[in-house]
């Protein structure tokens, strides 16, 4: 097919786009024409490493890699298909006259977001490097903090519109083979329209996509996912989000934060109780504030009961509809403060929060320790951010449990709720591990997180090949005062 003919035929397939730059070109003697697309391609480089290089190209172009310097090597596209997929990906193409193969050259450059500390994962002491939507720079990230040759990446292209590139990454030396295998055969299987994010993979590499517990760890973070590649975990990048997906996920790693490896193990272990404690009080307090006033107010001390009365005499709702609705007030607030402008959303918490409780509980409407435990529950809702959405809609349940049996409804519905916990997987991995089963190894960066030379072994809930990540020479033993005959 002559050139003109050729790269009207790709202009046609890609629709005419007003993006689409075709210029003439004169390579060896030969007529042809550039083919690429604005904005996806840096004009400066094209011009210096490409045309002005091929301009000096000899006749025989079959080493042009060897006779001529250019910004990469140069490759071959057989169809007319296979250079509109480059093109659309910044590829440069070169279409001659009487070459059968049309040329690609890499001239890419696009906008891209610098690497800065993620919003979402702000830190007072420790690194502060966060991804980006660039999957090139995030692997490059990883490198830089893996420097392992037997750090390995597998490149997939995932979705049927925006062929999104999609990077599985593992130590092939930790990982276990069984994980890496099972994370490639579920992507695999992926057949979507497009990847916008991430987060459209969760779904689909999920062990029970039912389930309101996410089997599927994300994370910002270089160190992060760094320490969990380490552990023996994958970790999935996709083109486009910032956000890393790892796996094995269990329950344990959302009361944990990257800060806690940096600060003293005592003020640690003091904090992960806190974030249990926040847990604890999300999902159950306004449950068990419903079922004392509606079923078992004697289990209340009576002056506290007294107050109470005194507190909510005059309401006109009941106690269940009182915290349905104040726990909705609370919800619509946050995902109005969430979708506002962010200074705008700053007055809307403040007029949420003090004007309108303060507004309703004068007005009699609400009463004010309906509004309280809302507000404590809420507050621990925070304790633990990757869980939010979860914990909030457990807690709705929770009170309308405890709207029909009382206190009796909680204890069945924790009964069930453990239930699902402890059944649940993730990757092979136990989600209640490391507490149910009971993996004493691992309880070391449990609830109670011991010293780090005392982590001399990889979690045994995270499946691996490698166990030992700690070897103590006889001078660390000594000091950390420890038998030199002990095994490691």
């Amino acid at each position: 097919m002559k050139a003109s003919a050729m790269s009207k035929r790709i202009k046609s397939d890609l629709g005419d786009s007003a993006d689409l730059v075709i210029r003439p070109a004169l390579v060896a003697g030969k007529q042809g024409y550039y083919i690429a697309i604005e904005g996806l391609v840096d004009k400066v480089m094209l011009e210096e490493r490409v045309i002005k290089p091929l301009s000096k190209a000899d006749a025989d172009l079959s080493h042009i890699d060897e006779e001529v310097y250019l910004s990469s090597p140069v490759k071959r596209a057989k169809s007319a298909k296979s250079a509109e997929d480059a093109i659309v990906e910044g590829e440069t193409a070169l279409v001659l006259e009487g070459e059968g193969d049309i040329y690609l050259f890499s001239a890419k450059k696009w906008e891209r977001r610098s690497v800065e500390e993620p919003p979402t994962s702000s830190v007072i002491k420790g690194p502060r490097e966060g991804f980006t939507e660039d999957v090139t720079v995030n692997a490059a990230l990883l490198r830089r903090r893996l420097k392992s040759r037997t750090l390995v990446i597998r490149e997939m292209t995932i979705g049927k519109y925006t062929s999104s590139k999609v990077l599985v990454c593992y130590l092939s030396d930790v990982a276990a083979k069984k994980t890496v295998d099972l994370v490639t055969e579920r992507l695999s299987h992926v057949e979507i329209d497009g990847v916008i994010d991430s987060s459209y993979l969760t779904k689909f590499i999920e062990d029970d996509p039912s389930s309101l517990f996410p089997q599927v760890g994300s994370f910002e973070k270089p160190d992060v996912v760094a320490a969990k590649l380490l552990e023996g975990r994958v970790a999935i990048l996709s083109d486009g989000s910032p956000i890393v997906l790892t796996v094995p996920h269990v329950l344990i790693e959302s009361f944990q934060d990257s800060q806690d490896y940096f600060k003293r193990n005592s003020r640690v272990t003091v904090t992960r109780f806190l974030r249990l404690f926040g847990a604890i009080i999300a999902l159950f307090l306004p449950a068990a504030f419903v079922a004392v006033q509606e079923f078992q107010y004697q289990v209340l001390p009576l002056k506290f009961l007294i107050t109470i009365i005194n507190s909510t005499n005059g309401t006109p709702l009941s106690p269940t509809l009182e915290m349905v609705l104040v726990l909705l007030i609370f919800d619509i607030l946050n995902e109005a403060s969430v979708r506002m402008p962010r200074y705008v959303g700053m007055a809307l918490s403040i007029v949420g929060a003090i004007v309108l409780g303060e507004t309703a509980v004068s007005a009699g409407l609400l009463s004010s320790p309906a509004v309280l435990v809302t507000a404590l529950s809420s507050i621990g809702l925070y304790l633990v951010p990757d869980d939010v959405g979860t914990y909030s809609l457990l807690r709705l349940a929770f009170v309308a449990t405890a709207a029909l049996v009382g206190l009796i409804g909680i204890i069945f519905a924790v009964m069930i709720l453990t239930h699902h916990l402890v059944t649940l997987e993730s990757f092979g991995a136990n989600y209640t591990s490391p507490y149910a089963p009971l993996v004493n190894s691992d309880l070391k960066d449990g609830f109670v997180k011991r010293e780090l030379p005392d982590m001399t072994q990889r979690p045994e809930t995270i499946e691996n090949v490698n166990p030992t990540r700690i070897k103590k020479d006889e001078f660390v033993k000594a000091h950390l005062g420890e038998d030199s005959d002990d095994e490691e």
